[in-house]
Formats: C-alpha cells, sequence, structure tokens
C-alpha cells in the first residue's frame, strides 16, 4: 500500500480543489443519509402505533449532542400528531423522506462529478509524463526496450491504472467519511450493538485482504502477455511485405495466437480472482447483518430493553450503509494490486535513468567558428560489453567535407552519434570550439547540426510540417525556398493539396526519392552550420539519385560536412576521408592518396568495384 500512497500523493496534488469539493459534497451527503434514516423512527412508531416514549422539550441553549436534537424533533413531531393527527403528520414525513433523499443523493451526484476532472486528469498527466520521459531519454535506453512494450505501457497499463487506481480515490474519499459520520450516530443509538459490531468488521475485511494478496503477481505477468501482444502487432505492420513475400502469414497468425492465449488463461485467472470479490463481500455482510439482528433481537426482547423496535430497524439501515463502504474496501484488495502491478511496469520508464545529464551551469555555444575535435575516445554501449570505438582522435575544421568510411560494425554511426551527444564516451571528450560537449546543454550542441539519414524518418503529417518540423513559425515562402533547393518543389504542387498534402505513417504515399528531398528540404530550412549525412542516395533508383544528389551538393555548400559512406564512390571530392576498422581509425587522408597507398582502403574500394 506504500507505493499505491505514493501514487495518489503525486498525482492528486493538483487537484485538490476538487478533492476539497468532493470532502464536502460526501460529508452533506451523509449527514441527509442519517437525517432520512432517522425520519424513519417517527413513521414506523405511527405505522406500527408503538409510541410509548414521552419527549419532554429540550431548551434549545442546553442541547449538546445528536440525542437532544433528535429529542426536539420527535418532541414537535408528538404536538404536531396531537394537533393534525396521525395520517397528515405521516403524509407529511413521508414527503419530507423524498426531499431529504434528494438533496442527498444530489449531494451523491456532486461528489461523483468532482471526481471526473481528478481520474482524467491523473491519467492524462501520467501519460504526458511518461511521454515527456521517452522524448528525454537516450537512445541507449531504446536500444534495450522493444517499442511495442513501451507503447503497451504508455496505453493498456496507464489504462489499468485508471481502472484499478484513480476509481479508488473516490472510495478513499468518500468511505472514510461515511464511516465516521455513521459510526458516530450508530454509537450515540446504542453502544453496546455497535462495539458488538466492531469486533466482527475486521475479521470480514482480513479475509478479503488474504484473498487478494496473489493478484499483484498475476497481474504483472498478464500485462507482460499484453506487451508481448502489442510488440508482435508492432512487428507485424512494420515488416508486413516481408511477411507476405515469404508466404508466413500463418506462422505469424500461430506465433499471435500463441501470445493471445497465453495471455486469455492469465487473465481468466486474474478475472475469476478478481469478480470473486462482490460474492464474498456480500457472504461476509450478509453474515455480519444477521448476526447483529440477533444481538439486537435479545437487546429488544429482553426484560431490560436498551432500544426499541423503530429505533432497532433504523440503526440496521445505518449500519448496511456502513457495510457497503467495507465492501467497497474489500474489492479495492482486489483492485489496487492489479493496478500496483501495471504501475512498476511504468516506473521502469519513468523511473529509467538519463546518462546524458544536463551540466548545471552550461557554457554557452553560440556558433560554431573553428573545429570539432575528437581527444582519445573510446566508447562502450554498456559496463562489461563490447568496446566500439578504441583511442578516437579526430579534428574536424570548419567548412570542411569528412567522409567516414569502413566494413559494416566499424563504429562509423556510433562515432558521427557521439557529436550531437545522442551518447557521451566512455572515456577521452569531444569538444567543439574548444567547449566539452559535457559542458554544453545539448540544446545548444544539436541547434548547430542538421541530420539526413539513408532512411528518411518523415512523421504521419503534411509536407509543410515535414519540411517546418525544425524551426518555429516557418513562412509558406521559406518552406518553398527550401523544398526548390532540394528539387523537391515540383512534384509537391503536382500533388491534389500541394503543400498541405498529408504522406501517410513514415511517408509511405511518396516514392523513396520524394521522402528524402523532403527530409533534405528539412534540413536547408534549419540551415545548420554542421550537417550529418548518412549516405542519402544509397538506396535509391538512378534518376532519384540524380535529384537527390544534387539537393545533397546544395545542402553541402559552405558547410561543414559529416558523411557516413557506404558507397565509397561517393566520396572522391571530400576534404578527407576517415578510414575505420574495428573502432580504430586506420587510414585517413584525400581519395587519390589512400588509393595510392594501396592500404585497406583500397581493399574496400576494389571490392565494391567488382
Amino acid at each position: 500500500m506504500k507505493e499505491f500512497w505514493k501514487t495518489i500523493k503525486v498525482y492528486v496534488a493538483p487537484y485538490k480543489k476538487y478533492v476539497a469539493g468532493s470532502v464536502v459534497m460526501n460529508i452533506l451527503s451523509a449527514v441527509f443519509n442519517v437525517f432520512s434514516f432517522s425520519l424513519l423512527i417517527p413513521i414506523l412508531q405511527i405505522l406500527f402505533n408503538v409510541q410509548e416514549k414521552t419527549y419532554e422539550f429540550i431548551p434549545w441553549d442546553n442541547v449538546a449532542a445528536f440525542n437532544d436534537i433528535a429529542n426536539n424533533i420527535y418532541y414537535y413531531i408528538g404536538q404536531w400528531i396531537a394537533l393534525s393527527g396521525e395520517s397528515r403528520v405521516l403524509l407529511t414525513l413521508c414527503l419530507v423522506f423524498c426531499a431529504i433523499v434528494l438533496v442527498k443523493t444530489a449531494c451523491y451526484f456532486g461528489a461523483a462529478a468532482v471526481m471526473v476532472p481528478i481520474r482524467t486528469g491523473i491519467v492524462k498527466d501520467m501519460r504526458m509524463e511518461i511521454y515527456d520521459k521517452i522524448l528525454s531519454l537516450p537512445l541507449a535506453f531504446f536500444s534495450q526496450e522493444r517499442k511495442g512494450d513501451i507503447i503497451a505501457r504508455i496505453s493498456g497499463d496507464v489504462q489499468e491504472v485508471e481502472t484499478s487506481i484513480t476509481s479508488t480515490i473516490e472510495m478513499f474519499i468518500k468511505n472514510p467519511i461515511l464511516v465516521i459520520i455513521y459510526m458516530a450516530v450508530l454509537f450515540t443509538m446504542s453502544w453496546q450493538l455497535t462495539l458488538f459490531t466492531l469486533v466482527f468488521a475486521p475479521i470480514m475485511i482480513g479475509i478479503m485482504s488474504v484473498v487478494g494478496r496473489h493478484l499483484k503477481a498475476q497481474s504483472l505477468e498478464a500485462q507482460k502477455y499484453w506487451s508481448d501482444t502489442m510488440s508482435q502487432v508492432e512487428e507485424t505492420l512494420g515488416g508486413l511485405r516481408i511477411v507476405k513475400a515469404f508466404l508466413a502469414e500463418k506462422k505469424m497468425s500461430s506465433r499471435f495466437d500463441g501470445i493471445t492465449e497465453a495471455m486469455r488463461a492469465k487473465n481468466n485467472r486474474v478475472a475469476i480472482r478478481q469478480s470473486s470479490a462482490h460474492p464474498v463481500s456480500e457472504f461476509l455482510g450478509s453474515v455480519m447483518i444477521a448476526i447483529v439482528l440477533w444481538f439486537g433481537g435479545t437487546l429488544i426482547l429482553g426484560d431490560s430493553a436498551v432500544i426499541d423496535a423503530p429505533s432497532f430497524m433504523s440503526y440496521m439501515a445505518i449500519l448496511y450503509s456502513v457495510i457497503q463502504p467495507i465492501k467497497d474496501f474489500s474489492r479495492a484488495a482486489y483492485g489496487i494490486p492489479k493496478g500496483l502491478a501495471s504501475m512498476e511496469r511504468i516506473n521502469v520508464i519513468l523511473e529509467a535513468r538519463n546518462n546524458i545529464k544536463e551540466p548545471e551551469h552550461p557554457r554557452k555555444i553560440e556558433g560554431f567558428n573553428e573545429e570539432i575535435r575528437f581527444d582519445h575516445v573510446d566508447f562502450w554501449y554498456e559496463q562489461g560489453g563490447k568496446q566500439i570505438l578504441h583511442d578516437v582522435c579526430l579534428t574536424i575544421p570548419k567548412g570542411k567535407n569528412i567522409a567516414i568510411v569502413g566494413a559494416s560494425g566499424a563504429g562509423k554511426s556510433t562515432l558521427v552519434d557521439l557529436i550531437p551527444r545522442f551518447y557521451d564516451p566512455t572515456s577521452g571528450s569531444i569538444s567543439i570550439d574548444g567547449i566539452d560537449l559535457r559542458e554544453a546543454s545539448t540544446h545548444d550542441i544539436r541547434a548547430l547540426m542538421g541530420n539526413v539519414n539513408q532512411d528518411p524518418i518523415l512523421f504521419n503529417d503534411t509536407i509543410f510540417n515535414n519540411i517546418a518540423f525544425g524551426v518555429d513559425n516557418a513562412t509558406q515562402e521559406q518552406v518553398e525556398a527550401a523544398a526548390r533547393i532540394a528539387n523537391a518543389h515540383d512534384f509537391i504542387v503536382e500533388k491534389e493539396h500541394g503543400y498541405q498534402t498529408c504522406i501517410g505513417d513514415r511517408g509511405t504515399l511518396l516514392s523513396g526519392g520524394q521522402r528524402q528531398r523532403i527530409s533534405i528540404a528539412r534540413a536547408i530550412l534549419k540551415n545548420p552550420p554542421i550537417l550529418i549525412l548518412d549516405e542519402a542516395t544509397a538506396s535509391l533508383d538512378t534518376e532519384s539519385e540524380r535529384l537527390v544528389q544534387d539537393a545533397i551538393d546544395k545542402l553541402m555548400h559552405n558547410r561543414t560536412t559529416i558523411s557516413i559512406a557506404h558507397r565509397l564512390s561517393t566520396v572522391k571530392k571530400a576534404d578527407e576521408i576517415i578510414v575505420m576498422n574495428e573502432g580504430r581509425i586506420v587510414e585517413r587522408g584525400r581519395h587519390d592518396e589512400l588509393i595510392a597507398r594501396n592500404g585497406y582502403y583500397k581493399k574496400l574500394y576494389e571490392m565494391q568495384a567488382l
């Protein structure tokens, strides 16, 4: 329960005014409920003609307890009966009873209504916190997590928290108020009967908590199966072309059936255990009522009756109202552990450690004027794993076109990912104009850079918004100018909606060359002094490659360019070629110089020429 209260404290704090409103409404609801049950006593006395006691008026200055107020009310009712007759008084009392119940139910509705913004607000806040955390986490975190699992946590797990935890907030506000007020009235009516009742209430609650103790572990397993399901759906959607091409529909369907069947079996066990909450609590509550009826009957039928029959019936009505909050607590013994299981999975994201630390007092980088320097850089993706970069020393002067080449797994992408500080070097340092990147803010560092990747990353939005993605308040003229430089304007205006054309998920409604030119236009609009390219023409046909390469040449003009080259024929014009092998720089120089050395670069070049 410590985790539950921690969750409630964190997420309910912004909605204190709604909590206060709920407290007020619940108090009023409980008070009017007590008045409605108190009216049953004179009504029953009139119906069964059992009025034996004569009530004496107590001056209001001397009224000190609930019994004194009830005494005066019954006194006035007795006087009223004497003047107007029992039938008229009975009708009036019934109408007053209906009016009080109407006010009570209105307060009850008000208490429930003010809880709605709390529940919906907590879910929205939780999803925003997870999403913002996802945006802030380093890329290394996502290399260890499945996208489907993350989607499951922000969708299914948050939904489970809403169902199992936020829905109980109202109970924890309302039920203590009801129990305190009702128990105070019950003690006033008959302290002997109430003490006897309190002996059995903890027994019922204890049984319910024991039954629900194992639900949390089962719920964790069920949510894991949900994550597996979402992961396979995400993988299937991403690889649907391959699934169909290799006739693997039945194989994928069989895998999905296995996962969903395991989830169904686990959910069955969880649901059956959870659904037992109501009948078990109903049975235990009925047993408690039966025991109280027996004991109360002995108090009425005894020689020295301490409570009359109408008062006892009113007492039982109020007691039954106490039983319901206790049943709610028992059902929470099932729901809360299930929600906490989901909260544990959510906390894997929320409590994930970000290794990219922002400096407390960052040094300002206002532009790029001199050079990027790698000084004896080593890098491991994780402690104890394989070393990716070994003692890399490299200087990239402003305005130069630097190409990085090497076999797959040589460390090219890792080296480039260190520049925008997607990762920090394990040892050594990287600096821009003499400022260590770890001493500057990531915002300032990345503001200097633009990226064009081999697989262009576009969003399910309009062409305009994709080009203007990295620039606030970009105008139509600026976007069109960037598109013209990127050789994209002509095909854009041929679309039915021009720049307002939606391009589908990851730009699937465009061809490969069109997607690449959109991503180049995005980089042109940002106008960064440092450009990072990852072989932007590698997967294009000849005509698209010509258009894209022309756009890249325009983009590279007067910029410092660092490009990962998979095809060595594209790096002949580079000012310097960095040749990497197994995480080390093994050669460097211009194309002709490296060919003349007859070393590793020439070997790679000749292998591609075959």
